[in-house]
């Protein structure tokens, strides 16, 4: 199966872990930091560097037919941090394509939480925080390629193209709403900017990732 990044990160680092906080920093690039993030290759590669825009530092991303993600593999406990804190701005959207199909499962910007099932690795699941081109915010989809993994528009469309735009999601809540469970721990946050399906181009920009308290 192609983009299904939580496989990947479950083997590759050893897993951070917390204490409580009423901030959890996940990445930190507008301080230029990224020691911690690792890359995983599905198709061609997406191109992160850092760079300036509107006067901040940012992880820009650019992805002409390729699919390339990053990923870091962190422990959060929900019951204590459920609120994903994020920044991001795209330069354009994906045109034409069904983003609920293999062909079209491309988007400019995507944020990622990962969940292990443990030693049933079977049941990792995925939640997607998508930019997307055309399907209505809030609305959420399974992804094309796994039912473990769904989909949940962020944003749409072009009205915020070229605008950062601040967001933030009760991680907890739309697992229990779209998995219809509980969750574990969150082991894993990425990061994916990604056009191999539709061949497209896309251009995006990450902020700073964290998880806080209610």
């Amino acid at each position: 199966m192609k983009k299904i990044l939580y496989w990947a990160m479950l083997c590759c680092l050893p897993l951070l872990s917390w204490s409580a906080s009423e901030r959890i920093d996940v990445a930190r690039f507008s301080q230029g930091e990224m020691s911690s993030w690792q890359t995983k290759i599905f198709s061609g590669e997406t191109y992160y560097a850092f760079a300036t825009t509107d006067g901040r530092t940012a992880l820009h991303a650019n992805s002409t037919a390729a699919a390339s993600g990053l990923f870091r593999k962190i422990s959060i406990d929900l019951s204590k941090t459920p609120i994903l804190h994020w920044s991001w701005k795209v330069d354009n959207v994906l045109a034409g394509g069904d983003e609920r199909t293999r062909a079209g499962d491309d988007y400019p910007a995507r944020v990622y939480v990962v969940f292990s099932g443990g030693v049933a690795f079977w049941r990792t699941r995925a939640i997607n925080y998508v930019w997307s081109s055309k399907q209505p915010i809030d609305s959420n989809w399974r992804n094309a390629f796994t039912g473990n993994a769904r989909m949940i528009a962020v944003q749409s469309g072009s009205e915020h193209v070229g605008q950062w735009v601040e967001e933030q999601r009760d991680v907890l809540t739309d697992y229990r709403r779209i998995f219809g469970a509980e969750p574990g721990k969150i082991d894993a946050v990425a990061i994916m900017t990604d056009t191999d399906n539709t061949g497209a181009t896309a251009s995006a920009w990450y902020g700073d990732i964290w998880f806080g308290a209610k």
